[in-house]
């Protein structure tokens, strides 16, 4: 038995009708699956497959949380995702995908193997930008960051420093011409 047996439905041998399957996705598959984006979590899916004489249509719900690096400090940080996806499978002379929800096998075949299609649901789910919460980073590589920064005005900048303790942030050095401005508006306050 291979590695994705379990996620693999016999359609061919399906009668018409509606059935279910649950799956819970571990570390063991994130690493059997082999793919660069995740490599641990505990996700639970709920499929629905509706079987009608033409096609099949499957319903994925997809919840959980899986391990990615930060993007600041490249520290392992849980991602909570939840997804819905579709898929539509029909039998053919071979195998094709029409487009990203609709998919051809080869009807002798009749078998579809779900575990590549589950990881892709997962890989899309995360966000494109997946941070710590703010003071959460590793902070020996938050002060690397703060030595090496460049200046910027946009908010991004303003994400990390919220992140910062308040010690760092008195610390940090400023622009004498904001310096000048901020002195005219206290003087204009008194």
């Amino acid at each position: 038995m291979g590695k994705f047996e379990l996620y693999s439905i016999d359609l061919k041998n399906l009668a018409p009708g509606v059935y279910a399957y649950d799956y819970t996705l571990g570390n063991k598959f994130f690493a059997d699956i082999d793919g660069d984006q995740v490599q641990k979590g505990k996700v639970q899916v709920h499929l629905t497959l509706k079987r009608t004489s033409m096609m099949f249509e499957l319903n994925f719900h997809t919840e959980g949380v899986v391990i990615v690096p930060c993007d600041r400090c490249l520290d392992d940080m849980e991602q909570p995702i939840e997804t819905d996806n579709r898929l539509v499978v029909k039998f053919g002379k071979e195998y094709a995908e029409e487009s990203d929800e609709v998919l051809i096998i080869p009807e002798e075949e009749g078998k579809l193997n779900l575990a590549w299609f589950l990881y892709e649901f997962i890989v899309l789910a995360i966000p494109m930008k997946h941070v710590h919460a703010p003071g959460k980073c590793n902070k020996a590589m938050s002060a690397k960051l703060r030595k090496h920064r460049a200046r910027s005005t946009d908010e991004e900048e303003d994400d990390f420093i919220d992140g910062l303790d308040e010690d760092a942030q008195e610390e940090r050095p400023t622009d004498p011409r904001w310096d000048a401005l901020k002195g005219l508006i206290e003087n204009d306050n008194n």
